[in-house]
């Protein structure tokens, strides 16, 4: 391989086990009003940390709930760490300090233990945030992220200059591209893609074939309609209802909705395809660690070395890929949260700020 290459064995990777479990009560305040919603559902709760709650606004004009953290013992500016999330239309926000969520422990604990402001961001219909997600593309998801990272200058407690942007899933692909020109410390990108989506999905329904046991005469006969099907979807822009009206020999290949996928619109993932990710990372000026579980059912390690391979070729060493043993897309194994994967991505923060 073309780039550091740091493989953990025997690492406990897992999704299931309390994270953060502190109920001190801490003080919550909105940066921009103390709603009677904010009163009145639970809210997060963190020991070492404050927590603010902002807005972001997006070229539709919808308002995007955000999540800031301030930590407690500390004076003056503090490095941040600016969060983008995964597809689902899934909360940033986790108010069980004893959730059983991998993303969620992740987050709770990198909060608790670094030491920096963060912030994170619900989009568009999920939870206080106006809109619908399931009808949200993704180019209005985009502005809202972009959005957020601009409202950072707002707090005078987060370093702007000393920023990491650590992107979960879907987002450590596209992270890139909400920083802008902004200068980072550094890229987190975990159990992500750094190739085009159309090559993602021939590569995931591959997988999914061979884990359900399908012959290989089955799995090759099904992957030239699948080149065929994602060609028509992502790249000609049509429906998967549409596609199967003029194609229906394949609708045995087909189990979601007619008009989208995994829960977001057909245009959400077309959308996707358009990006240039290899420009993107190309163009991304500071350093990147990636890390990919080996058992991640979702992005394979093909997608995740693709975003270290980029950086090492036009900045030589400035990545690091980490493959860690048995861990699956949620931080999980044996149905337990690693513990070692915030130390590692904390370590290596620390010792980009001690590079720079």
């Amino acid at each position: 391989m073309s780039f550091p290459t740091l493989v953990l064995a025997g690492l406990l990777l897992t999704t299931s086990v309390p994270g953060a479990t502190s109920t001190n009560h801490v003080s919550v305040t909105d940066s921009v009003e103390q709603t009677s919603t904010a009163e009145s559902q639970p809210r997060e709760k963190f020991e070492k940390a404050d927590v603010l709650y902002d807005w972001a606004v997006n070229n539709k004009g919808e308002k995007l709930r955000t999540f800031i953290t301030r930590p407690k013992a500390t004076t003056g500016k503090v490095p941040v760490i600016f969060f983008v999330g995964w597809l689902s239309c899934d909360s940033m926000e986790y108010p069980d300090a004893a959730t059983n969520d991998g993303f969620g422990i992740f987050l709770r604990r990198l909060i608790e233990e670094s030491g920096f402001a963060t912030m994170r961001m619900n989009k568009s219909g999920v939870g206080e945030s106006q809109g619908i997600c399931e009808k949200a593309d993704f180019n209005a998801e985009m502005e809202g992220w972009q959005s957020a990272f601009v409202s950072l200058s707002k707090f005078d407690f987060a370093d702007t200059s000393r920023i990491f942007v650590v992107g979960l899933s879907n987002g450590g692909g596209f992270s890139p591209l909400v920083a802008g020109k902004h200068a980072v410390r550094g890229y987190v990108s975990a159990g992500s893609w750094g190739r085009t989506w159309y090559e993602h999905m021939l590569e995931l329904e591959r997988r999914n074939m061979i884990a359900a046991k399908k012959s290989p005469a089955e799995i090759g006969a099904a992957m030239r309609s699948y080149s065929q099907f994602y060609d028509l979807y992502l790249n000609v822009g049509m429906t998967p209802g549409r596609i199967l009206e003029q194609h229906p020999e394949w609708k045995p290949l087909w189990s979601d909705a007619p008009d989208g996928q995994y829960g977001r619109p057909a245009a959400f993932y077309q959308q996707l395809q358009r990006l240039n990710l290899g420009e993107a990372w190309q163009n991304a000026n500071a350093p990147a660690l990636v890390i990919r579980g080996a058992a991640d059912e979702i992005m394979s390690r093909a997608d995740s070395e693709a975003i270290a391979e980029t950086v090492n070729s036009v900045r030589p060493g400035s990545a690091t890929y980490v493959e860690i043993p048995g861990m699956n897309h949620g931080f999980g194994r044996d149905r337990k949260f690693c513990d070692e994967v915030v130390p590692l991505v904390l370590n290596w923060m620390r010792t980009q700020l001690k590079s720079n």
